[in-house]
């Protein structure tokens, strides 16, 4: 049986087009520094077959946490971009009851760490939200029956990183299943109600704009949730331009959900690059300025006149 206290494993799961190798820089400084276990999952919708659903995600991602869990161990998810639908579904059923009293042998989700992406609405596919429309970053391709990108994928990904580096995680990318995307609303479940998130938004994603990603976390917040904000001035992966800091962030989060610390939004001004983030009511307009919506339509003004 777990102690409240004890370090849980990590359990991290990659973004569309993404391997789980994405994360090695992120995870071996969490275990050379803290002595985490880290577990990296490999989506089935990445692994080259279209035919591959956002089920088998799902059960990959679930595998992985009961693997955990049923040895007596503790989880904390750690879940980017479409990755946050997989993760937010997954711990549906291993979070500990609230009104239980009882000890139990096996361990519990205790946490939700969501890097860039949304705050998943149960019954809700991925393009749900978009009205399944493809945002203009990728296509689909009806032929091949994957996701096919449009923007370059270092520009959408990678900007931050050196050249050569970016180059090798764009030959990384594996194709996108659609059907992923598209289907499995039955398996979508708002898994951040049951425990506490924390959220890492990165203020210059080319791929998820920074406008979107605090309109998630006010949208979560309204609802109920429990939810420390954090930024990195980033592009959409910050742990790969950014992992010392992704790290911090990540350890934080770790020592508030065994109880060793609480989040505070408020301590973290001054603090090297992590950013502080002012709540926002997502109903009250004129909140949205502390989102970012002036920013956001600057920066879409911009690429518009680019084009």
């Amino acid at each position: 049986m777990p102690t409240d206290n004890a370090l849980p494993t990590l359990v991290f799961i990659p973004g569309s087009w993404h391997q789980p190798k994405c994360y090695d820089k992120l995870t071996t400084l969490l275990h050379g520094q803290h002595e985490l276990n880290c577990v990296s999952v490999t989506l089935p919708s990445t692994a080259g077959n279209p035919a591959a659903t956002f089920k088998d995600d799902f059960d990959a991602a679930r595998e992985a946490i009961s693997e955990e869990t049923t040895h007596g161990r503790n989880v904390v998810v750690i879940a980017h971009s479409y990755g946050g639908m997989v993760g937010n579904s997954a711990v549906g059923g291993f979070t500990r009851p609230r009104d239980t009293t009882e000890t139990s042998p096996t361990g519990y989700v205790i946490g939700l760490i969501l890097i860039a992406t949304g705050y998943t609405l149960t019954g809700f596919t991925f393009m749900d939200p978009f009205l399944g429309h493809p945002p203009p970053s990728w296509r689909v391709n009806s032929a091949t029956g994957y996701a096919e990108l449009v923007t370059p994928p270092r520009e959408l990904f990678y900007h931050d990183l050196p050249a050569e580096e970016a180059e090798f995680w764009v030959s990384q990318l594996r194709p996108q299943s659609l059907k992923a995307l598209f289907e499995g609303g039955e398996y979508t479940y708002a898994g951040w109600k049951d425990v506490p998130t924390w959220y890492i938004g990165t203020v210059e994603d080319r791929g998820l704009p920074v406008v979107a990603q605090r309109m998630s976390v006010g949208m979560a917040r309204e609802m109920g949730a429990s939810v420390e904000h954090r930024e990195l001035r980033t592009s959409h992966s910050p742990f790969l331009s950014q992992p010392e800091a992704t790290a911090r962030i990540v350890w934080e989060a770790v020592e508030a959900f065994i109880g060793k610390s609480g989040g505070d939004e408020s301590t973290l001004s001054g603090r090297g690059d992590v950013i502080a983030v002012p709540k926002a009511t997502l109903w009250q307009p004129f909140t949205w300025f502390r989102f970012g919506l002036p920013l956001a339509l600057g920066h879409l003004g911009e690429e518009t006149m680019e084009v």
